[in-house]
């Protein structure tokens, strides 16, 4: 017999009311503020009763759009980063800008970086995609219905979009060939919505 609770099914999600867990924060001080992100410290009190300190980043979230080509294709981009010294391949995503929709984010960045509109819009999720160290989440959209536009890439910006099958999209989530995890989360959420909906990939 294991000393293991087994959970009870179906499982619940992890946040509950008066978290025996919960660490209560009582001093918060700014070490950093910049547009992109905040870098925080708090006293905090533990469950025991004890002191410690958080170091953490705040972010403003971000979108992640799956854009999916009646030819079965989904945007890939092939983008330069910086703190990895190599580049990645990744969805199309972008920064929500302050008092800016969600929806309105997806829709501005998939215009932006691929030169793509799109009809039809499905949330497939949401990542919290660092929690160890920041509070950022991604919203990841299905996006369907694409018409090309004209690309309007920020200045400074620098990437190349790729039309990949799903077949060899999932591939490369599955052997390694992609490591962003906005971009393998939201490939298996399209599986996922394929299957729930009865298509083929």
């Amino acid at each position: 017999m294991s000393r293991i609770p087994l959970i009870q099914l179906p499982a619940p999600r992890a946040e509950r009311p008066n978290d025996p867990l919960e660490e209560k924060t009582f001093k918060e001080e700014v070490l950093f503020n910049s547009s992109f992100v905040k870098m925080v410290r708090d006293d905090i009190k533990l469950p025991d009763g004890g002191l410690s300190k958080r170091l953490y980043l705040t972010h403003g979230g971000a979108c992640a759009m799956v854009a999916l080509g009646d030819d079965g294709t989904i945007l890939l981009e092939r983008q330069w980063r910086h703190p990895l010294k190599r580049s990645f391949w990744e969805l199309p995503a972008g920064k929500i800008d302050p008092n800016e929709e969600e929806i309105a984010c997806a829709k501005r960045e998939l215009i932006e970086e691929c030169g793509v509109q799109a009809q039809e819009w499905t949330k497939l999720g949401v990542i919290n995609n660092a929690i160890g160290y920041s509070n950022e989440h991604i919203a990841i959209y299905l996006a369907r219905g694409l018409t090309e536009v004209e690309q309007k890439l920020d200045e400074g910006e620098f990437l190349e979009v790729y039309r990949v099958p799903f077949g060899e999209a999932w591939e490369m989530a599955v052997d390694g060939r992609i490591t962003d995890v906005k971009t393998i989360s939201g490939i298996f959420w399209l599986k996922a919505w394929f299957e729930r909906n009865g298509l083929e990939p």
